[in-house]
């Protein structure tokens, strides 16, 4: 079993570059099923969630050649195969996005629920809506959701409650129907308006994609294309975060610096000295973090993806910091780790009241979901002693090379593979 095996207490320092991001690629990916011809996508973050994917579409008859680390090209021509099963599906959040592509490519889909991580329920309810409006019959077949459409008419959608998911579900299956579809209270996270760009460098006809109205008239064919992903703005916004709790000096470097205005905005208010460039950003932090409040809300507010590494930045602030999550129903399950470690944390509802403390201690913790990990990490850097950080799995679900970019700021991390090696770490 792997584990992550942390030496708090060093300052981190130097420049980070950011990989590409997740939550576009693990839609864009899928998306490539609706071209006639070879796409070659660059900027992909070498992580499991990609991984499964890449497998996934490689078992419904996709051609796959790895170019590079972070460079595949696809070819889509002999996909014959509309399911994506139980197996292929666990532990990956983004499978139900295989609906919309799958559903837009052949009129048809047979796909299991999302997998990944557990901290409220993942309705698919909008997204049904929107299948429904566009001409397809949803029905539910030994645990796996199918959609079926003789036809794919475009249509009037609006979404009840503002949801990523629903809202790139639905410009997938859209994207080639007959006529105008118009996906109101749509989403604004910016891998969707990467997925509107990489599905209108195919020839697609996509407006209005960063706004709550996006409006896509179908076309009949999607031609292949070349197209990089944009950088990870949780990634970037996690290493700001470790930069600010260890009171360090990092360039974030390959980000967009107007994706991260909110966390920008967050960690300024700790007491963070923030440097923007055009593709950079440094970290400043030389004090203590002050105390301040979080509330996560879709885009353009703080992103739910970042409440837990902000949380664990304000676990170490003078005063008394209140977080309420917005997006999800459950999203505090880490606290329970990070109070092991020390923390005073009171969770009641969607809101935590964390009241700062000097310093955390080293204790055996685990990565209960992917952002949760992330926080996991932040807290072993900055505890007193040797953290151990087990389930790791979930963290290699969104970070690519975390121990040789953490390393290179100068952390004493180390992924470790055996118990015996763990004792031979400690003795050393």
């Amino acid at each position: 079993m792997e584990k992550f095996v942390i030496q708090g207490g060093n300052t981190l320092n130097g420049t980070v570059r950011i990989s590409g991001a997740k939550n576009a690629a693990v839609a864009i990916l899928p998306a490539v099923l609706l071209a006639d011809s070879p796409c070659i996508i660059e900027n992909i973050p070498n992580i499991s969630d990609v991984t499964n994917i890449l497998v996934a579409m490689k078992t419904l008859g996709a051609n796959i050649k790895t170019i590079n680390k972070s460079t595949v090209e696809i070819d889509p021509e002999h996909v014959n195969s509309f399911v994506v099963s139980k197996q292929m599906a666990e532990g990956m959040r983004a499978s139900s996005y295989f609906l919309g592509a799958l559903l837009g490519r052949m009129n048809k889909a047979r796909v299991a629920p999302p997998g990944g991580c557990n901290f409220g329920v993942r309705p698919i309810d909008q997204h049904i809506k929107g299948f429904e409006a566009l001409g397809a019959k949803i029905t539910f077949e030994s645990g796996l959701v199918e959609a079926y459409a003789h036809e794919l008419n475009g249509s009037s959608i609006y979404l009840d409650v503002v949801s990523v998911g629903a809202t790139i579900n639905i410009m997938l299956a859209a994207v080639k129907a007959k006529g105008l579809t118009v996906i109101e209270n749509a989403a604004r996270e910016p891998h969707i308006v990467d997925l509107a760009n990489f599905l209108n460098s195919m020839g697609a006809n996509i407006m209005g994609a960063g706004t709550n109205i996006i409006k896509i008239r179908g076309v009949d064919t999607l031609n292949g294309t070349t197209y990089s992903i944009i950088p990870d703005q949780i990634e970037a916004g996690t290493y700001m975060a470790a930069a600010v709790a260890t009171g360090g000096d990092v360039l974030i470097d390959n980000v967009t610096p107007k994706h991260l205005e909110s966390i920008i905005a967050k960690l300024r208010e700790t007491g963070a000295t923030i440097t923007e460039y055009d593709e950079a950003v440094r970290v400043e932090m030389h004090d203590r973090p002050k105390k301040c409040n979080v509330k996560t809300m879709p885009h353009p507010g703080f992103p739910t993806d970042m409440q837990p590494q902000i949380a664990t930045v304000l676990a170490l602030a003078q005063g008394t910091s209140i977080v309420t999550e917005g997006v999800w129903d459950s999203r505090f399950r880490y606290v329970e780790q990070l109070t092991l470690m020390g923390a005073d944390i009171q969770v009641d509802g969607k809101t935590a009241v964390i009241t700062g403390v000097e310093s955390l201690n080293a204790a055996p913790v685990k990565a209960v979901d992917l952002r949760a990990g992330a926080a996991m990490l932040i807290a072993g850097l900055v505890a007193d002693g040797i953290t151990e950080v087990e389930e790791i799995e979930r963290i290699d679900r969104g970070y690519e090379d975390v121990v040789e970019k953490f390393s290179a700021l100068g952390a004493n991390i180390k992924r470790i593979y055996t118990p015996e090696e763990t004792e031979i770490l400690k003795q050393a």
